[in-house]
């Protein structure tokens, strides 16, 4: 079908409904004679007459009225249609597809579940676990969570968590055992816990900023006797006294005030950008895009760290 016909097809429902060229041009807002002619037009592209016209009156002929039985089922079809997506738009409700990192969804994500589910009752939350990352557009995602200095070009993004630390960590038993480490430099002396990146095969290098100056950032190979791919074995090792890891300090916050974990080197670990909600864009936002992205901002507080 000519997609060009369908203002004409509407406008013809129109005056039939009315029975009138007159009251059907007042309720589009247009002139009668502009209406009057749009009608001779449709009628000469089917090359059908769909009306009779007089001075004061116009009827349907009989493919006229065979054409507007079909054309109202099928307007009404599209007006429930465009009100639907009217009502999505006004109440978060659908599928909705986050690319994140497993860390990113277990710390950030995970543990406001129930809150979240139980606000927008008709959403439907699946997490796309990727430690790379990820085109969130050819994934067929909806949004995606990542650290604010690894995000994409021409993405809109929105920070979810306050610039973030890394933090060098281990037991006080450990430290018992051994000196507190003054400067990485010392890290050679200690047994580090090595976390081994899944996308890139790669072992983490530890990231450090001298004190007081600006500038200047570098890495240390971390050396030591065990390797895991997943942080959460790394932090089990590190909570039985084996060695120290490096992690983002979100993620050691709750032991490190619980005392199970101690934290040295903290001079040398600077700020970073931190977590960001990115999007393909902030325009025509989908309700249960903008739902999910005005949910994780209202938590970005929590996450901010006492001194």
């Amino acid at each position: 079908m000519d997609p060009s016909l369908l203002p004409s097809l509407a406008w013809f429902c129109r005056v039939a409904e009315h029975r009138s060229f007159t009251r059907a041009a007042a309720e589009m807002g247009v002139s009668r004679a502009a209406l009057s002619q749009n009608l001779k037009n449709l009628e000469r592209r089917l090359n059908v007459k769909l009306l009779y016209r007089t001075t004061r009156d116009m009827s349907l002929t009989e493919e006229g009225q065979r054409l507007f039985a079909v054309l109202q089922d099928a307007l009404q079809s599209i007006n429930g249609a465009v009100r639907t997506v009217g009502e999505a738009k006004a109440e978060p409700s659908g599928l909705l597809r986050v690319n994140t990192s497993r860390f990113a969804a277990k710390v950030l994500v995970e543990p406001h579940l129930p809150e979240l589910l139980a606000r927008h009752p008709k959403l439907q939350l699946e997490l796309v676990m990727n430690d790379g990352f990820a085109n969130i557009i050819a994934e067929g995602c909806d949004a995606g969570i990542r650290l604010g200095q690894s995000l994409a070009e021409h993405m809109t993004a929105v920070p979810i968590t306050p610039p973030l630390e890394m933090a060098v960590v281990a037991t006080p038993d450990y430290f018992a055992r051994h000196d507190l480490p003054q400067s990485p430099a010392e890290l050679t002396r200690h047994n580090c816990l090595r976390y081994r990146h899944t996308s890139s095969g790669a072992i983490y290098q530890w990231e450090f900023s001298p004190p007081d100056t600006e500038g200047g950032d570098f890495v240390v190979e971390p050396i030591g006797n065990y390797t895991t791919n997943d942080d959460d074995s790394m932090m089990r090792a590190a909570l039985q006294g084996i060695g120290l890891m490096q992690h983002i300090e979100i993620a050691v916050r709750a032991q490190l005030q619980s005392g199970a974990l101690q934290r040295v080197l903290r001079p040398w670990c600077k700020p970073f950008a931190g977590f960001y909600l990115y999007l393909p864009s902030r325009e025509q936002m989908p309700a249960k895009v903008r739902a999910f992205m005005d949910f994780m901002v209202e938590k970005r507080e929590g996450w901010r760290q006492t001194p």
